[in-house]
């Protein structure tokens, strides 16, 4: 962290291959598009090669890139137009290794969830992406996306009971 703040474009590209992975996860799962999450992630790591000297503590590198990374995520879903129905023709399938039938049933669970997930507040989805999925504490959660511990919990608890409610079919 300290040699990419000097300027070490090849340190800082080692931070970019530790963290692309995850912050590529979050953006896709937020947005629900390949292509918007891409650049999300590229313009988040772009800010921060920018903004490093802003960093004084190298250990917060990870939380301020997940903040960076959510609310570009946020300000997406702000200014998006509706979203068009998924087509299942062009969605990938997670695993092609099972058999036929199981994972006809794991993609429609997986539509399902995504689905789901897309009927949430984009701030409820980010709270519960970076909680469930990502197992940021609640109080890293509030850091990332500008709010209250209290707050945090109660947008996970809706999204849990919406989620639930929704794939309550799939139990």
């Amino acid at each position: 962290m300290s040699r990419s703040r000097d300027g070490d474009v090849r340190a800082y590209e080692q931070l970019v291959i530790r963290y692309q992975g995850r912050m590529f996860r979050l953006a896709d799962r937020m947005l629900s598009d390949r292509t918007e999450a891409e650049d999300v992630v590229q313009d988040a790591f772009l800010t921060a090669w920018r903004r490093l000297a802003q960093l004084r503590d190298d250990a917060a590198f990870a939380g301020w890139l997940y903040r960076m990374t959510t609310n570009r995520c946020l300000n997406v879903l702000r200014h998006r137009q509706p979203a068009t129905d998924i087509d299942p023709d062009t969605t990938e399938s997670p695993r092609t290794d099972t058999r036929p039938d199981h994972a006809v049933a794991v993609h429609s669970q997986l539509e399902a969830l995504r689905a789901a997930l897309d009927e949430l507040t984009p701030e409820q989805r980010a709270c519960w992406l970076l909680r469930e999925v990502h197992g940021r504490s609640y109080e890293e959660i509030g850091e990332i996306v500008g709010a209250n511990v209290t707050a945090v919990r109660g947008r996970i608890a809706r999204a849990r009971a919406q989620l639930a409610e929704v794939m309550k079919a799939w139990r």
